[in-house]
């Protein structure tokens, strides 16, 4: 408060106190906001709104006195009778000037308190009937009063102390006052309080409650102002010290530039700028770049927000956004390369080399997104590095069984601790090219949770019409995939979400014949056991009848993971000799295999020795590839139930049921009476209860082994059957029949029955197999019976 303001207001103080003011009854209205207006406080207001202008205009062209009252809530542009206090301060108006752009500038002073009584004008401006407020009685000043008294004042010199406004004239104002109410209402209007504070202060009559209320208020003001001096005092120092090393560091700069030298952080900027432009990214990327690079080097080098910038600056320099390798596209040499590192897979060597042939008559054609499907141990993942050497790109391999955050593709967002670009951008950065083979394993595995869903992510990754403007989280940039070779692997498609695997092309990978196991571990995997053992060419030899003995007693699987590592427990064995002395060549035959491997860990089922009554062989495809599925019917004296166990699925439920009716209806044609079953009990098992079994595909095997076990006539052992049942007894068609036929092979089987519309499906049957396997097409499952019970079945049936 300046001077002259502060001798106006002892002056008008001591003229309210020694002159009677006449005040009327009737007067203008102006709400005011954002402020409570005390007796004898003077205030500049600037009226802009056009009632408001209206009641100052009145006023002032007649006795000069206005009713002040504050607004209830600020926001209000025009407010109404009950958005008004009722309690408010006459105010006269000492000086009034109107601006050009037509709001008014006054000069007011409080007189006295007074309250709205009645509302007299409402609609160009208010005009109120006004009563004054009185004061409760003076009472003497006591000790205690006076005690209160002079701690408001102390309590406002120190808030003026550390504001730094605190002068002997307003302490002589403070000194000046004797009644408790004027020191309150003096205190309370030059201390900011809220207006809901200030309007209960002003209610008060008694003069010593509300000096009480003012300095509760001011007691708490002045701790905030302690504080808010700290602060201020905190920050000034901070800035002090960092305005020192700033000053000694620009020294430090000039000193290192007049020598010809430079300083680290120069040094560090301009390595940026040289890798931003040797990047050659987008122009939205090598914006941004600088823009983050501006802003590193306007910070401290030690900072925490340097360092993220610094890191994101390493990350967004270091991607390959224009390194490529070139592709190999002699196809001659691809195929060649293709058939040195796998033996057979000749349709995905095809789809290779057709997709190397496009690339080569179209350069600019999309990367393809290929999905291997197949048991384990078959070579998918070793398949896509292949892959990647016979076209001379870099290979990059991720998993994602188990995934279940989103931010393992996408990255996570910068405002994070430890944030970093997703997978798919660390792969390319690891590799350097934004063209290598990328290949992504367990596909079918992976999950989603409260994290996110990566396979909804996955669809932009995998999807050739969106991918060349796919957005990394961390980057906050746009990438170009569309250069990737993108190869994923899955054990089955069951559990890939449709949305994805439309999106991908299946190949299936079967699995190998016995013969193509041979070859492949006298080509492969052999000569690599005897490496990694450390062993010689001539210390191990492995005829074909105990190489053959291996696959066939001591691994059950369509891959050749178990076969490696079987072999590789023979190499350890001899390579443990070697170490002891016996330094020698080893020639295993199948005498010497049980020495080296123990006794066979695979057998064919005792049950198969001969043909049995009730017992038919199935064939099952499974997550680990094709295998034979025994089933097992029983006759027992009973109410015409049946039992099933095995822990079979609701689907071969449902396929049980379906042969318990058939054989039911056709009791008469077995030579039965067509109550026979009413006495008797089925009981069908599947064994290898611990295993979980399902699928449509054993229809015949049941219906096959129920007929068996009422005609008592056995089922040929060396017949394996493959196909669902209706009631009418029709064969319906089955899938996986490479497999199942692989599997069959493996266990001996010699003719396999299937279902007359699975013709088509035999071209993808190995022709070594076709050679060893007699398969049989059927459409009824009367020829089935025919077949896997023989004549005495069908002489049964015609006599």
């Amino acid at each position: 408060m300046a001077e002259t303001d502060k001798d106006d207001l002892i002056r008008i103080i001591e003229e309210s106190d020694n002159e009677d003011i006449e005040i009327p009854t009737v007067i203008p209205l102006m709400p005011v906001r954002d402020v409570v207006i005390f007796t004898d406080m003077l205030l500049p207001l600037f009226i802009g709104r056009e009632k408001s202008v209206h009641a100052v205009e009145e006023s002032f062209e007649k006795d000069k006195f206005l009713f002040l009252a504050a607004q209830k809530d600020s926001n209000v542009e025009n407010p109404g009778i009950d958005d008004i206090y009722k309690v408010g301060t006459v105010a006269r108006i000492l000086r009034m000037l109107k601006l050009p752009d037509g709001r008014i500038r006054a000069l007011v002073q409080g007189v006295a308190k007074a309250k709205n009584v009645e509302y007299v004008r409402k609609r160009s401006f208010f005009k109120v009937k006004i009563e004054l407020v009185d004061e409760d009685p003076e009472t003497e000043v006591d000790l205690s009063i006076e005690a209160l008294m002079r701690n408001v004042r102390e309590n406002c010199e120190k808030i003026l102390s550390l504001r730094g406004e605190f002068s002997s004239d307003i302490n002589s104002v403070l000194e000046s006052i004797e009644t408790p109410g004027k020191l309150a209402d003096l205190v309370a209007s030059n201390l900011k309080l809220k207006v809901e504070d200030a309007q209960k202060v002003m209610e008060l009559t008694d003069q010593i409650e509300r000096l009480k209320t003012v300095n509760e208020f001011l007691t708490r003001e002045v701790e905030l102002s302690a504080m808010q001096a700290k602060i201020q005092s905190d920050v000034r120092d901070e800035i002090s010290k960092s305005q020192r090393d700033y000053y000694l560091r620009e020294q430090v700069r000039a000193i290192h530039k007049e020598l010809g030298e430079f300083d680290e952080k120069t040094q560090e900027i301009d390595d940026y700028k040289k890798n931003i432009k040797k990047a050659k990214m987008h122009e939205e990327a090598e914006i941004e770049a600088f823009k983050q690079l501006k802003r590193l080097e306007q910070m401290h080098p030690d900072s925490s927000e340097a360092s993220i910038v610094r890191t994101y600056l390493d990350w967004i320099v270091e991607i390959p956004w224009s390194k490529s390798t070139k592709d190999l596209l002699d196809i001659k040499r691809a195929k060649k390369k293709l058939d040195s590192d796998h033996y057979g897979l000749e349709d995905v060597k095809d789809r290779i080399l057709e997709y190397l042939s496009v690339r080569k008559l179209n350069p600019d054609t999309k990367g393809s997104i290929l999905c291997f499907v197949g048991p384990p141990g078959v070579g998918k993942t070793s398949l896509g590095r292949a892959i990647a050497k016979a076209m001379d790109r870099k290979f990059v391999r991720i998993s994602l069984g188990g995934m279940h955050d989103e931010a393992e593709i996408r990255g996570h967002r910068r405002t994070y601790i430890g944030a970093l670009p997703g997978r798919i951008i660390q792969g390319l950065k690891q590799c350097g090219s934004n063209n290598p083979v990328f290949m992504m394993d367990e596909i079918d595995k992976i999950g989603s949770d409260y994290r996110g869903d990566p396979s909804s992510a996955l669809l932009e990754v995998l999807d050739p019409e969106q991918n060349d403007t796919f957005s990394d989280h961390y980057l906050n940039l746009h990438f170009d995939l569309s250069k990737v070779m993108f190869i994923l692997t899955a054990n089955h498609t069951d559990t890939i979400p449709t949305a994805l695997l439309d999106r991908m092309e299946i190949i299936n990978i079967s699995g190998y014949t016995i013969e193509e196991k041979a070859i492949i571990a006298k080509k492969y995997l052999i000569p690599r056991q005897v490496q990694e053992n450390g062993l010689k060419k001539n210390n191990l030899k492995l005829n074909k009848g105990s190489l053959t003995q291996v696959i066939n007693e001591y691994t059950s699987e369509s891959g050749v993971r178990n076969l490696e590592r079987t072999i590789g427990k023979v190499c350890r064995k001899i390579a443990r000799k070697i170490a002891e002395g016996d330094d020698k060549g080893y020639s295993i035959d199948n005498k010497e295999l049980v020495k080296y491997l123990g006794p066979p860990i695979y057998i064919n089922e005792l049950d198969q020795e001969k043909s049995q009554v009730g017992l038919s062989t199935g064939l099952a495809w499974t997550q680990v590839g094709g295998e034979v599925l025994y089933v097992e019917v029983t006759l027992l004296p009973g109410k015409g139930e049946f039992i099933v166990t095995g822990q079979i699925g609701d689907v071969m439920q449902e396929s049980a049921r379906a042969a318990i009716t058939y054989a039911k209806a056709n009791l008469n044609k077995f030579g039965f009476e067509s109550s026979f079953l009413d006495s008797h009990d089925i009981h069908i098992h599947v064994p290898a209860g611990a295993i979980p079994k399902d699928g449509p595909s054993a229809g015949i095997a049941i219906a096959t082994s129920i007929i068996s076990a009422i005609t008592k006539v056995p089922v040929k052992r060396t017949v394996a059957m493959t196909g669902e049942i209706t009631l009418r007894g029709r064969v319906l068609p089955i899938g996986g029949l490479k497999e199942k036929s692989l599997g069959a092979i493996r266990s001996g089987i010699k003719t396999i029955v299937i279902p007359e519309k699975n013709l088509k499906d035999l071209s993808d049957v190995p022709d070594n197999v076709k050679e060893k396997i007699d398969f049989i097409m059927v459409k009824d499952t009367i020829e089935v019976l025919e077949i896997a019970l023989g004549k005495k079945f069908m002489k049964k049936i015609k006599s």
